[in-house]
């Protein structure tokens, strides 16, 4: 696959929030974020942090300046994001403490927050954690795809923990910002449950779908389909590898959505002959669906 074209650096445009930024998982979402930096702010050092065919591909891309397959160049880090999958970054975080020895900010960029808030009460009083969704991304996985532009206009929900630094905040707040995205601030438990029906939710449903559909009709069968079944699963192209993690951290909060889901289509079942439940189902989702393409970002 061709790699995205990186036009040449501009000039700073303004002083970085963080000198040095460390990101672990050079992904869409890592990769992105390495790219959109290095446009913002040209002088800023951009450390990553992956497998070595990763960063070969982060330098050619010009990503980065300088990558490793391990965690000892975190050291001159101002701020490390972490942006693998949800486990691998509860378990990253535990090995911070040995490899940043001076105050650094942390945060991530998974799809839950309650897991990771737990697993940063453990860190020293040096490293201040913030979690951190980017609501930003692709049904596309991978640093071939990564674009510094896949945030902008986009919302980037911080969940500190309470007590957190204010500065902290602010900070990563001002560099989200600076990025093109729009931050705010949320409990991460009202986060877990909010992204359980807006982003896990239509994810399970449209694989699901898709998968229902390919196996009733076939290849022949989908030959014949139409914008409206393309549209409506776009999502399953999605990798399933970072939504295993993504399950299982919000099962608490998935299991319900999915059960709203089931008790409507259920009383859609149920109702086939008369349609009346139809009709409200269908009134309701109109109403709701303008609301969503007038106000939403996502």
């Amino acid at each position: 696959m061709d790699l995205p074209l990186i036009q040449p650096r501009r000039a700073d445009l303004g002083p970085p929030v963080f000198p040095t930024i460390a990101i672990v998982g050079l992904g869409l979402i890592g990769g992105s974020i390495a790219l959109a930096a290095r446009e913002r702010w040209p002088s800023t050092l951009v450390i990553g942090v992956d497998c070595v065919d990763v960063l070969e591909t982060a330098m050619r891309m010009h990503a980065i300046d300088v990558g490793a397959s391990d965690l000892h160049v975190l050291a001159g880090a101002d701020v490390v994001i972490l942006a693998a999958p949800v486990k691998q970054n509860v378990a990253l975080l535990a090995q911070l403490a040995e490899y940043l020895e001076r105050p650094a900010v942390v945060t991530d960029t998974g799809s839950t927050k309650r897991e990771m808030l737990a697993a940063a009460a453990a860190l020293p009083e040096r490293l201040t954690f913030v979690g951190g969704h980017p609501l930003g991304g692709a049904a596309v996985g991978g640093l071939a795809h990564a674009r510094p532009d896949l945030f902008r206009k986009r919302p980037w929900i911080l969940t500190p923990a309470p007590g957190t630094s204010a500065t902290a905040v602010d900070a990563l707040s001002s560099f989200v910002a600076a990025l093109g995205s729009t931050p705010s601030v949320m409990l991460a438990d009202e986060h877990d449950r909010v992204l359980a029906f807006l982003s896990h939710l239509p994810q399970l449903t449209a694989s699901a779908l898709m998968g229902v559909v390919g196996t009733a009709v076939g290849a022949d069968g989908l030959a014949l389909a139409g914008r409206g079944l393309i549209d409506t699963t776009r999502l399953a192209s999605s990798p399933s590898g970072i939504w295993r993690d993504i399950t299982a951290s919000n099962a608490d909060q998935i299991g319900p959505a999915l059960d709203a889901l089931i008790a409507v289509l259920q009383s859609l079942r149920d109702d086939l002959p008369a349609a009346g439940r139809l009709e409200e189902v269908f009134a309701d989702a109109a109403a709701w669906r303008q609301q969503l393409t007038t106000r939403s970002t996502l």
